[in-house]
């Protein structure tokens, strides 16, 4: 994950992979995020919590400049 991000008044996180994907995740309670911020391994919380639990929408894809 590259950032995590949550909206406590929809109850959305929203989170940037790596690949640049960014997805977020509906009616998410704020443990949730909190747990994922606290997670020794971000990844593997996110597989094991939240992953299939949770409707999610992909919104886009970011750019992040490349040094050359």
């Amino acid at each position: 994950m590259r950032s995590v991000g949550y909206e406590s008044k929809s109850k959305i996180l929203e989170i940037e992979f790596q690949s640049g994907e960014v997805y977020q995740y509906l009616d998410v309670p704020e443990r949730m995020h909190k747990g994922l911020l606290g997670a020794k391994s971000k990844g593997q919380y996110f597989n094991d919590e939240i992953r299939e639990e949770y409707a999610f929408v992909r919104v886009g894809r970011t750019r992040r400049a490349t040094s050359r």
